[in-house]
């Protein structure tokens, strides 16, 4: 099939590669803008227009895909179908409706649940044992086109947003090129989302919601560190640095004290008090430092017993 493929992301970039592996048209790939990065400032390229240079596919970058002359422009690629995965930007119907086999779109849950911008670590934070891959067609409402395909995965116990990322991108490259087949060959099955089964919303992350209320239970807590993690990441408070939480087991025992504290410290990690249960610290980053293992930590770091993070 002739396709225009829509993508930014690290996520998108196993699909487009899977479409090209598989013999398809990608007629052209459309992105986000180039965006300055780091200290120096450097415009940097996002993941799909790395990937689409290496295939020479030619690449376009609006600012507003709305923009009528883009539509325009989009019209006349003569494409069959366009795949948007993780783009960026909402579709107006007038594009929605330029392609005979529709838009179809790779959403990163089980839909109807968890629509919206970050499917993967709400997943992850909310604690839900399944998540999966949808392909649908796109319509105006966000994220509650017809759906075509799932593919479902068991999250394992120590599952992270990163992890879940890296696992739903490949799957979604399988599921979206099996939906193209369907398409072409017209078997392809379109159901309904029930709206009454939708959960909330997955709203997009920010930093701010990384940093830890240790009133919160233990269980919670440890949830949302491996959800944010690799980013925006968990973090508190010690003394005037940021210490980040990249991974810490839960524990039911009880301490007395401030939410916060530090209950309990052995060579190998210490121990957090929290609203319910407690957390033990098993692996963690210190402004300024690398990321590493609590016991090295402790190694070169005079954590007192009763510090009270966060404060």
């Amino acid at each position: 099939m002739r396709i225009v493929f829509m993508g930014t992301p690290d996520f998108s970039v196993p699909t487009l590669k899977a479409l090209v592996e598989a013999g398809h048209d990608v007629a052209a790939v459309v992105t986000q803008p180039d965006k300055p990065k780091g200290r120096g400032k450097e415009m940097q390229m996002t993941p799909v227009k790395v990937q689409a240079l290496e295939y020479k596919i030619p690449v376009y970058q609006p600012a507003k895909v709305r923009d009528q002359a883009f539509i325009q422009v989009l019209r006349e690629m003569d494409a069959d179908v366009f795949v948007v995965i993780a783009f960026g930007q909402i579709l107006p119907k007038a594009i929605l409706d330029i392609p005979p086999y529709g838009c179809i779109n790779v959403h990163a849950s089980l839909l109807p649940k968890y629509r919206g911008a970050a499917p993967i670590q709400w997943a992850v934070i909310n604690g839900e044992n399944v998540s999966g891959v949808t392909t649908m067609y796109m319509a105006e409402g966000l994220d509650t086109g017809d759906m075509i395909l799932k593919a479902q995965v068991t999250l394992d116990p120590k599952e992270t947003g990163g992890s879940l990322h890296d696992r739903l991108s490949v799957i979604g490259a399988d599921l979206l090129v099996e939906t193209l087949k369907r398409l072409e060959d017209q078997t392809a099955v379109r159901t309904p989302q029930d709206d009454s089964q939708a959960g909330a919303y997955a709203k997009m992350l920010d930093k701010n919601m990384g940093l830890i209320d240790f009133s919160r239970p233990a269980e919670e807590i440890e949830r949302l560190i491996r959800g944010l993690n690799p980013w925006p990441s968990a973090y508190t408070k010690l003394g005037k640095k940021t210490l980040k939480l990249w991974d810490a087991q839960v524990t039911d025992k009880e301490y007395e004290g401030a939410y916060g504290s530090v209950v309990e410290i052995t060579k190998d990690n210490f121990t957090i008090k929290t609203g319910k249960g407690s957390l033990v610290v098993t692996d963690l980053q210190l402004e300024g430092k690398k990321r590493m293992a609590a016991d090295a930590f402790l190694r070169g770091t005079a954590l007192e017993k009763g510090v009270v993070l966060g404060v």
